[in-house]
């Protein structure tokens, strides 16, 4: 069914939305949100209804749902003000206002098919200074950009994501982007004599000497932010900016307080019993607190991506690693322009990590979005904030 309402027109089958005629891209879950509002116009339309349909049952945040909310108001042309089309039933709900006509699909010529992507991707290894093997590629056009390596990547299954490969394409379209899979995960050599931080450095540093990379822009994210920090510090002269996004510059050993030293463990706990192990208590706790906006298809995909990624007892070798990590001491010596990026609500690296690295880089700007995903989604309104953020410091400062 085709719904017309106002100056939009929706085809869920065909997963298109027009306005004024004009084709708009939606990310997915607004999209969907849409969807169920304009087929059940003038119908109230629960909380319960809401998590039942949209995020598969699962708790999330009244920000988060405030968050999409707003992004399909802004989509149909309507505000919570105004709410001439969609409007809020306080403490009860929401509803469609807005006059539906149905038309059969069938009624509609089919839209032109949208060509796939072309860009292929081609899969290369280098020595490490320890002699470790690690799998690397570069795609995308443009100048370069070189993505730290970091947690839960595999070279192949990024390609097919429905996490990183969005991820991806939107990066390659403004750069030639290189990265890699750490030691122990991916592609790269499974079985190493050590995870730190000097190690992951070197490694970082080999994919840049087979890459060719010899001045160029580096984006770092979670526990890859560190290694980029010790790399820029290690090599002023390589890195033209710093782009890091929900790191930290003390891992968990080196935080004040118990708390910290609970959640560790904690979350050793969750990998060792849900690693890869799909509809588990522990499963679903890893992922909530990754992605807790996730759709079903994103969830499955990224348990998947566990085991392909790394073994439990390479998991649990590697956070603990990573934990120890601690460059808080060398932050003094990035001497490049550096951009922060962190969400309000992040569980696994809090943000009160980029208020340390941001008081320590001389210069570093830092921008905190509200949101919870420590994983970017391409339906979370900080996807496309992060990205344009990125972009255009990369632009700014890459010479």
């Amino acid at each position: 069914m085709i719904y017309r309402f106002g100056n939009c027109e929706l085809d869920p089958g065909r997963h298109v939305f027009l306005r004024d005629g004009d084709e708009m891209s939606l990310e997915p879950q607004v999209f969907d949100l849409l969807a169920l509002f304009v087929a059940n116009s003038g119908k109230l339309i629960d909380r319960d209804r809401l998590m039942g349909e949209i995020w598969d049952g699962r708790i999330v945040s009244d920000a988060a749902v405030s968050s999409r909310i707003n992004s399909v108001r802004k989509a149909i042309g309507d505000t919570g003000k105004a709410q001439s089309m969609l409007q809020t039933v306080p403490r009860r709900g929401f509803r469609f206002v807005a006059a539906v006509e149905e038309q059969p699909t069938a009624a509609r010529p089919a839209l032109a098919p949208v060509a796939a992507p072309s860009t292929e991707q081609v899969i290369r290894m280098t020595q490490s200074r320890d002699g470790t093997r690690i799998a690397y590629a570069t795609t995308g056009d443009g100048p370069p950009l070189l993505r730290a390596g970091h947690f839960l990547t595999h070279l192949e299954r990024d390609w097919d994501s429905p996490v990183w490969r969005p991820f991806l394409d939107r990066l390659g379209a403004s750069f030639s982007v290189t990265r890699y899979d750490q030691r122990s995960t991916g592609l790269s050599e499974q079985s190493v004599a050590s995870l730190s931080l000097k190690c992951l450095v070197d490694d970082l540093e080999a994919v840049a000497n087979a890459a060719g990379l010899d001045r160029f822009p580096l984006f770092a994210a979670s526990q890859g932010v560190p290694v980029a920090i010790a790399f820029a510090a290690r090599h002023p002269d390589r890195v033209s900016c710093l782009s890091l996004y929900g790191g930290y510059a003390q891992g968990r050993a080196h935080r004040a307080g118990e708390a910290e030293r609970q959640n560790a463990e904690a979350i050793l706990t969750i990998i060792r019993q849900g690693w890869g192990r799909a509809g588990t208590a522990f499963a679903r706790a890893l992922s909530s607190l990754y992605m807790p906006d996730a759709t079903h298809e994103q969830l499955a995909h990224m348990t998947e991506m566990q085991l392909a990624s790394a073994s439990p007892e390479n998991a649990v070798a590697l956070r603990r690693a990573i934990d120890d990590f601690d460059v808080s001491d060398i932050l003094g010596e990035v001497r490049c322009p550096t951009l922060i990026l962190h969400v309000s609500e992040d569980a696994v690296h809090p943000v009160a990590q980029s208020g340390v690295l941001a008081a320590g880089i001389p210069g570093a700007e830092v921008h905190i979005m509200n949101g919870a995903n420590h994983v970017p989604l391409p339906q979370d309104p900080c996807w496309t904030e992060l990205l344009d953020r990125i972009e255009a410091f990369v632009a700014k400062h890459h010479v």
